[in-house]
């Protein structure tokens, strides 16, 4: 079972679609798979993922499913949740092709609607990867045990901690089984999911903002000087202070944190950290804030780069007392099953803010090793933000 609802997807997925559809209705956007950790992938493997991808057309809101999301996320407007009830993926957006262990997928089509498939391509290309090779996993009874360890031993840090695992999970029944435990035995420390079917289905809070592509096609819309300023305006706008943690480095938390005046830092409640050391970022964080004259302890930093036990106990140990932290842990929470979690991403490349040419877009992020993008464009980003080479 490769998945069962419209919603399991991430939640910030939904988020931006509504904005998009608000703001942007005639905006077009590409995305491309890269294929970070040079997978080599088995003959046929392009055909069966082209046969998961025209199942997805079948899936459509249910009405149970619309009052989940009408009564948890208020911030919805009910237009845009009759839009989703009507809203069908449509395959002929998503191009496969595969040449020998190569596999190369192509998305294209209005912004609106191709938001949605970053999520789904990138668990199916996983959980079709483990089926093909032949991959056995741990046992449920395992899956379940590994949750409760996990949760209880960061219930015993005195952490917040939600599960951001959906694109890189081993496959939806790991993911569902994880989440069951993480929910039964988290207690406090359990915040939700972004998985929105699965916070539906534990009774669990879904959890989500706004992720690189929102910045990327601002700034293919407004240009890299203004693309900060005006993605957090425009979210402003849709979400009158809901939703507040800002996602931080899209083009470096540096010129994040230049544009992040007052009237944000005030009005948001908080940060995302995804790339860097996450030391030094809580530092730069607690020094903005404290120069705006704002109480650092008023304000929450959600770190989600790549955790483990590990990391979180020395970030929290780190940061206790200086200011507020949560933690979104992915691949550890959801593809801890004995075997290697694949190494992917699916990225924005382009977008077509109006009529006239497609404009590449690129993350720079704080971290060279993520970094996507075309190498002219991400030259020009830096020349105009004023970053080093």
């Amino acid at each position: 079972m490769h998945t069962i609802s419209i919603l399991d997807n991430d939640f910030y997925k939904f988020t931006m679609q509504n904005a998009v559809v608000n703001l942007f209705p005639r905006a077009r956007a590409r995305y491309t798979f890269i294929n970070r950790g040079k997978h080599v992938f088995p003959g046929g493997f392009g055909a069966a993922l082209e046969r998961a991808v025209a199942k997805l057309a079948q899936l459509k809101l249910s009405t149970a499913e619309k009052e989940f999301l009408s009564k948890n996320c208020p911030y919805l407007s009910p237009v845009y949740l009759d839009f989703l009830q009507g809203y069908q993926y449509d395959p002929a957006e998503v191009t496969i092709q595969q040449t020998g262990s190569t596999l190369s997928v192509a998305i294209e089509g209005y912004w609106y609607r191709t938001i949605l498939w970053e999520v789904p391509l990138m668990y199916l290309i996983c959980a079709l990867y483990y089926e093909m090779t032949g991959q056995e996993r741990a046992g449920d009874e395992k899956v379940a045990m590994t949750a409760r360890n996990k949760i209880e031993k960061y219930r015993s840090l005195g952490v917040t901690i939600a599960d951001f695992g959906t694109r890189r999970r081993h496959s939806y029944e790991v993911q569902k089984i994880t989440v069951e435990g993480l929910k039964k035995y988290g207690g406090q420390s359990f915040t939700g999911t972004s998985n929105v079917h699965l916070a539906m289905l534990c009774g669990a809070k879904p959890i989500g903002t706004h992720a690189h592509e929102w910045f990327m096609f601002h700034a293919a819309k407004f240009g890299f000087k203004m693309s900060n300023r005006l993605a957090l305006e425009n979210w402003v706008q849709i979400y009158r202070g809901d939703l507040g943690i800002a996602l931080s480095d899209t083009y470096t938390s540096e010129v994040f944190f230049q544009q992040f005046d007052k009237k944000f830092s005030k009005l948001f409640d908080g940060v995302r950290h995804d790339s860097g050391d996450p030391i030094e970022f809580a530092d730069k964080t607690i020094a903005h804030y404290r120069r705006l004259g704002i109480n650092p302890l008023s304000k929450t930093i959600i770190f989600s780069d790549g955790l483990n036990y590990e990391k979180v106990e020395s970030i929290a140990a780190y940061c206790r007392g200086k200011i507020g932290i949560s933690f979104g842990i992915g691949t550890n929470f959801t593809n801890d099953v004995g075997l290697t979690p694949l190494n992917i991403v699916i990225k924005m490349t382009d977008a077509l803010p109006d009529e006239g040419i497609w404009n590449p877009v690129v993350k720079l992020s704080d971290d060279k090793g993520k970094y996507t993008g075309a190498p002219e464009t991400i030259h020009l980003a830096k020349v105009i933000l004023g970053l080093p080479e």
